[in-house]
């Protein structure tokens, strides 16, 4: 390997230094830049964090683009770094075989690492990614990227100040077909847009029985828990059910969904935080898919739930579905709509990503009428991967698509919404107290319709409401200049979580 990457890590910590002192911020000038560069022929060294299902994947993107050696994986689950998975990499990078380690701050000790990918579980990710800045490395960093509101405040400070690249790993944002709707919907192609809904709606099943289950041999638990307490684990499946906890995950609102709420975001124009929120949803269904009225599955966070956001004069409303999905009403009434997507409202028409149509699902965005009719469809992908490889060699922290701040402000979105529920999940209501409930914030949808069609999927799903009803939780306001919920100090207290020497992640004035 070329040792010219270490040179380039040198230009640009002293130019940190010199920017620092004298009080510069994100970016550097062009011609500072094409400096840095790195030439055609040097690697980009970089370590993989998270192993299991989606680091797969982010193994094969960088294994697979020569700009690039993948140097490390990290994982305290020593089951996924197997000898095949090895050899199959180094057979692609010219025998350059990855090291195996448990824990990413060997990874981050080394020099040769330029950049640390990150697919861990979600209570890791802001840390991963703090801690990769904060030695000089550049960072992708898996969505949401934070696991709660705190975190993602204090990823991005990081970023800002060690002046590195953060991509969060929203992959739409590099679309063609999402980037090219979201400018017809700037552009007033349907008009004035004040509403859109992001939709997630996803089967998902019962995870098992809660219980008390062994954590898998070989496992480095403590290192696995890093920022959360070290519980008993309580789920059947070690792997990937830790996202219907809330220790860790944050539910399909936080996984699935938060591709669906950033693109929402996007297609709405905001880049504040919403200035309120309310919830209603619950776990429910999985006794019945179990065949017994009293399976308690081990999961904690909703499978159905609906968060509707206050952007002032705008609104988000964000739909999650986890039964069976069929013949789902499609929310636009017409014959267009999406099952994983999001919906624009304009005044002559609507935008659409993720198009569902005749019972067909396409991966293209659409606007249409609002007689339904085609205006213009859209298409074409997109390397996100490829987006944050281009930044990394450009040494610009500006040339990523979703950088960690904006991440963050998409990622609240979903925190938000968690919030709410988890403030109210013992509140659990009348389908007319719900509808009374949702008055209390200022929403542009027709939210008598939107719980509706929520009675409907879960009756649909032999979803007894009398037995299990829904919850509703509390409206929260959210202060953006203090950056705390009005008046409720529960509420603030989900903002952050309590941390576990030395897995802390910072307030973001001390990252």
């Amino acid at each position: 390997m070329s040792r010219s990457v270490s040179r380039r890590r040198f230009l640009e910590d002293s130019l940190l230094g010199i920017t620092a002192a004298a009080g510069a911020a994100y970016s550097v000038t062009s011609s500072t830049a094409a400096a840095q560069s790195t030439a055609a022929n040097d690697k980009i060294g970089v370590a993989v964090i998270g192993c299991g299902g989606q680091g797969r994947q982010h193994i094969r993107r960088y294994r697979d683009d020569n700009r690039c050696a993948v140097l490390y994986l990290v994982d305290p689950d020593p089951r996924t770094l197997t000898d095949t998975l090895i050899d199959d990499i180094a057979a692609m990078q010219g025998g350059i075989k990855p090291k195996r380690v448990a824990d990413i701050r060997t990874a981050l000790d080394d020099n040769a690492v330029d950049a640390v990918s990150s697919a861990t579980t979600n209570h890791w990710h802001a840390l991963s990614g703090l801690w990769a800045v904060q030695a000089g490395k550049h960072a992708y960093v898996e969505k949401p990227g934070s696991h709660n509101v705190h975190e993602g405040w204090a990823l991005a400070a990081a970023a800002k100040k060690y002046n590195r690249v953060v991509q969060i790993g929203i992959q739409g944002r590099t679309y063609k077909n999402v980037a090219d709707l979201a400018n017809f919907i700037h552009d007033g192609g349907i008009g004035e847009v004040k509403l859109v809904r992001g939709l997630c709606y996803k089967q998902r099943r019962a995870i098992g029985p809660k219980g008390e289950y062994l954590v898998p041999e070989g496992v480095d638990y403590d290192l696995w828990s890093g920022p959360a307490p070290i519980m008993p684990l309580t789920r059947p499946r070690f792997d990937y059910d830790w996202h219907w906890q809330r220790l860790y995950g944050n539910g399909d609102l936080g996984n699935q969904g938060s591709h669906q709420t950033d693109i929402a975001r996007w297609f709405l124009g905001v880049k504040t935080c919403p200035q309120a929120v309310i919830s209603y949803g619950g776990r429910l269904g999985y006794n019945i898919e179990k065949n017994d009225p009293d399976y308690v599955d081990a999961g904690d966070v909703a499978n159905t739930l609906v968060s509707i956001y206050d952007y002032g004069d705008k609104c988000m409303v964000f739909e999650t579905r986890g039964l069976s999905t069929e013949n789902l009403r499609i929310p636009t009434g017409l014959r267009a709509g999406t099952r994983v997507g999001v919906i624009a409202y304009g005044t002559k028409g609507f935008g659409i990503q993720g198009v569902t149509e005749g019972g067909q699902t396409y991966s293209n965005s659409a606007a249409y009428d609002l007689e339904g009719n085609l205006i213009q469809e859209f298409t074409g992908g997109g390397n996100h991967f490829g987006n944050f490889l281009d930044a990394v060699i450009a040494n610009d922290p500006s040339a990523v698509t979703l950088d960690a701040y904006g991440g963050a402000l998409s990622a609240v979105v979903s925190h938000f919404g968690n919030i709410s529920y988890y403030l109210g999940e013992e509140n659990r209501v009348s389908i007319p107290e719900l509808k009374s409930a949702l008055k209390a914030i200022k929403s542009l949808d027709d939210d008598d319709a939107t719980v509706d069609r929520t009675v409907e999927h879960l009756t649909a799903n032999r979803v007894d409401l009398e037995r299990t009803p829904m919850s509703v939780g509390p409206m929260l306001q959210y202060d953006s200049t203090a950056n705390v919920f009005v008046g409720n100090d529960a509420a603030n207290e989900m903002l952050t979580r309590d941390y576990r020497e030395p897995y802390i992640v910072p307030k973001p004035e001390n990252v």
